[in-house]
C-alpha cells in the first residue's frame, strides 16, 4: 500500500470514528494502531489524524445542531439560555475555546452539547480542538513506540472493558441531563420576542 493510500485510510477511519455519536474508540488509540501498522512519518500521521478528527467532530456537532432545532420550544429555550450565558461575556467565549483546546474530557459529548446550543459557533471551537489535538496526538503517538506492548493491551482491552462501556453510558446520561436541565429557569433567561416567534 502506498503512503497516499495509507493516509487515505487513516483519514477515512478517523473521520468515521469522530462522527460516531456514542461508543466510538478514542482517536489517539486509532492513531497508535496505525502507527504500529503503517510506516507513516509521525508529523503526517498526527496532522492527518487531527484534521480528520476535527472535521468529524464538526460534522457530528452540525448534525446535533439540526436535532436541536427540532426539539420542543421549551428545550430550545433552555439550550439558548445556557448558550447565551457561555457566549455573551468575552471571558465565557475564551473559556469555551480553552475547554475545547485542552479539555481532558471525551470530546464526543462536548461537541454534541455544543451542537445543541445554538449560540455556540462551531468553527472556532473546532479550530481550538484541532490545535489541542495536534499536541495530544503527538504525545500519544510518539510515546507509543517506547511502550508498544502496554499500549497494545490498552487499545485491545479498552474498547470492550466494562469500565469503558460504563464511562460511555455515564457521559451519555450527562448529555441527556444537559438537555433536560431547565437552564432558562435556573439562569433567569427570557427569550427575545423574535426568538419566541420561530
Amino acid at each position: 500500500m502506498s503512503i497516499a493510500e495509507q493516509i487515505a485510510v487513516v483519514l477515512g477511519v478517523v473521520l468515521l470514528v469522530n462522527m460516531m455519536p456514542v461508543f466510538g474508540p478514542p482517536t489517539w488509540a486509532v492513531l497508535v494502531f496505525f502507527n504500529f501498522e503503517y510506516d507513516l512519518p509521525l508529523p503526517v500521521l498526527v496532522l492527518a489524524g487531527a484534521a480528520a478528527s476535527a472535521v468529524g467532530r464538526l460534522v457530528l456537532a452540525s448534525v446535533f445542531r439540526q436535532i436541536g432545532y427540532r426539539l420542543p420550544r421549551r428545550r430550545r429555550t433552555d439550550l439558548e439560555a445556557i448558550g447565551a450565558t457561555l457566549t455573551e461575556a468575552p471571558r465565557g467565549r475564551w473559556g469555551l475555546l480553552l475547554l475545547f483546546l485542552i479539555s481532558p474530557l471525551p470530546s464526543t459529548q462536548l461537541f454534541e452539547a455544543a451542537g445543541l446550543t445554538p449560540q455556540i459557533r462551531l468553527l472556532p471551537i473546532t479550530g481550538a480542538f484541532f490545535c489541542g489535538r495536534l499536541v495530544t496526538y503527538s504525545i500519544y503517538v510518539a510515546g507509543s513506540s517506547a511502550a508498544a506492548s502496554t499500549l497494545r493491551s490498552l487499545v485491545d482491552e479498552g474498547f470492550a472493558s466494562p469500565w469503558a462501556v460504563a464511562l460511555q453510558l455515564l457521559l451519555l446520561g450527562l448529555l441527556i441531563a444537559f438537555v433536560l436541565t431547565p437552564w432558562a429557569k435556573i439562569l433567569g433567561y427570557e427569550p427575545r420576542r423574535d426568538d419566541s416567534a420561530r
